[in-house]
C-alpha cells in the first residue's frame, strides 16, 4: 500500500522522536530525531523541507526524511531518513527521498544536495543511488555511533549544475587520483589539470599546542564569527555553525570551528584574518579538537586554492572526496576537496561499499598509504 506522504509538522515530533529511537537507538548524535526544539525549528524553517510517511490505513508515522537548507546557499543536506524497522523492505526511504527532491532540486530552490550515507551496510547507498545520487567519496571514521563508523558522500545536482563548473589548471600531485577517480564515477572532466608542488607552510614553534586556547561558548563565538565575517565572504562551509573558536595566548589568529561530541567529530570551517595566518598551526588545532572529543576532524577546501590544499596535506590530512560544483559563484560553480585526519585507528575491514562507491575507498587507502607509511627508502634508511 502507497504511503501517504505530507510535511511534517510540531505534532509529529513525539512520535517523530519514538521512530528515530526505534530506528537508531539511544546512540543517535543528530538534533534532528532528538532535541524537540531543534526539531521544531527545522520543520518551521522555510529554507528546509520534512517529509514523513503514514500508512494509509492506520495513520501511523512510518518513515521520515528531510532536506536541511539555510538562507544564502543553495546547497542542502539529505539527513535523518528513518524507516520503523516492521515496515522496511517497502521502498519507504526512495519514496521519502525522491519527493523531497522534487520538492528542493526540481523546482529550482537548490543546486544541490548533498547526504552521508552508513557504510556498516550497502542498504543505505542504494536508496540515495536509486533516488540519482551519485558518489562523492568516503569520511573514514566521520561518526562514533555505536563505534566509531565511515560514512560515504553521494550528492545529486540540479540539471545543468555540472556543465557550469569553473575549470581549475593546478592541483596538488597527492589529489591527481582522486580526480581521476570522480571523473569516472560522475562523467565529469579535469582537462589539462597539472600535478604542481606548493610550498609548505612553516612549522609551528615547539610547544604550540600548548599555548592554543579553545573557547567553548556557542553564543560568544557565533557573535564573534559574525563580527568577523559580517558578509559570509572568506569563507563557505554550508549548514555548519562554529561553536568553538581556538586562538593562541596573542590572539594573531581565530579559528572557528564546529565541535560535535555526541558523534566525536570536528568540522574546520575558517580563520581570522585569514586560513593562511593559521596554516603553520593546523597540528595543534587538531590535537586541541582530539583532545575535546572529536576523533575525525574534516576541512571542505575549494579546488582552486592550492596553497590552502598543500597546507592541509602537509598536516596529515587526506582527501577522501570531492564536491563538483558545490559553491556557486555568478554564473559558475567551484569544486571543493573535502580532506580529513582521524586520530583514531582506521579500520575498513566492516565497511560494506557498492560497486560505484569502491574506486574512491580504494583512492582514499593508497593515499593514505601515501601519506602516513614510510616509504621503502625511509625503511631502508
Amino acid at each position: 500500500m502507497n504511503p501517504v506522504i505530507t510535511p511534517a509538522t510540531c505534532a509529529d515530533i513525539a512520535e517523530l522522536r519514538q521512530l528515530y529511537y526505534a530506528v537508531y537507538g539511544p546512540h543517535y548524535p543528530v538534533a534532528l530525531g532528538t532535541d524537540p526544539a531543534e526539531m521544531a525549528r527545522l520543520i518551521e524553517d522555510p529554507y528546509s523541507l520534512w517529509l514523513v510517511g503514514r500508512c494509509a490505513g492506520s495513520g501511523a508515522l512510518t518513515s521520515s526524511a528531510a532536506v536541511r537548507g539555510e538562507p544564502g546557499s543553495r546547497i542542502g543536506r539529505l539527513e535523518g531518513i528513518a524507516v520503523h524497522p516492521e515496515h522496511r523492505s517497502a521502498g519507504l526511504a526512495a519514496t521519502l527521498t525522491e519527493a523531497l527532491c522534487a520538492g528542493m532540486l526540481d523546482t529550482g530552490r537548490l543546486d544541490s544536495v548533498y547526504a552521508t550515507v552508513r557504510t556498516v551496510s550497502s542498504g543505505p547507498q542504494r536508496v540515495v543511488a536509486r533516488n540519482g545520487f551519485r558518489p562523492l567519496g568516503i569520511l573514514p571514521n566521520a561518526v562514533d555511533l555505536r563505534s566509531r563508523e565511515s560514512l560515504a558522500l553521494y550528492a545529486r545536482h540540479s540539471a545543468g549544475v555540472l556543465d557550469r563548473r569553473i575549470p581549475v589548471t593546478e592541483v596538488p600531485a597527492p589529489l591527481l587520483p582522486l580526480l581521476r577517480t570522480a571523473e569516472a564515477a560522475l562523467g565529469i572532466r579535469y582537462p589539462g589539470v597539472r600535478a604542481e608542488p606548493s610550498p609548505l607552510p612553516a612549522p609551528a614553534p615547539h610547544g604550540a599546542a600548548e599555548q592554543l586556547e579553545m573557547i567553548e561558548a556557542p553564543a560568544f563565538v557565533r557573535r564573534r564569527f559574525r563580527e568577523r565575517f559580517p558578509c559570509a565572504q572568506g569563507w563557505f562551509y554550508p549548514l555548519h555553525t562554529p561553536n568553538v573558536l581556538l586562538t593562541p595566548e596573542d590572539g594573531r589568529f581565530e579559528v572557528y570551528a564546529y565541535l560535535n561530541r555526541a558523534g566525536g567529530y570536528a568540522s574546520l570551517l575558517t580563520a581570522h584574518p585569514d586560513p593562511a595566518a593559521a596554516a603553520a598551526y593546523l597540528e595543534p588545532v587538531t590535537r586541541a579538537l582530539a583532545r575535546a572529543g572529536a576523533g575525525y576532524v574534516e576541512a571542505l577546501v575549494p579546488l582552486a586554492h592550492r596553497e590552502a590544499l598543500s597546507a592541509f596535506l602537509a598536516q596529515g590530512f587526506v582527501a577522501g572526496a570531492l564536491y563538483p560544483a558545490m559553491r556557486a559563484d555568478g554564473a559558475g560553480f567551484h569544486d571543493y576537496a573535502v580532506l580529513s585526519r582521524s586520530s583514531e585507528r582506521i579500520d575498513f575491514r566492516g565497511v560494506a561499499v557498492e560497486p560505484p562507491l569502491q574506486p574512491y575507498l580504494d583512492c582514499y587507502t593508497s593515499a593514505w598509504a601515501s601519506t602516513h607509511l614510510p616509504t621503502s627508502s625511509e625503511v631502508a634508511s
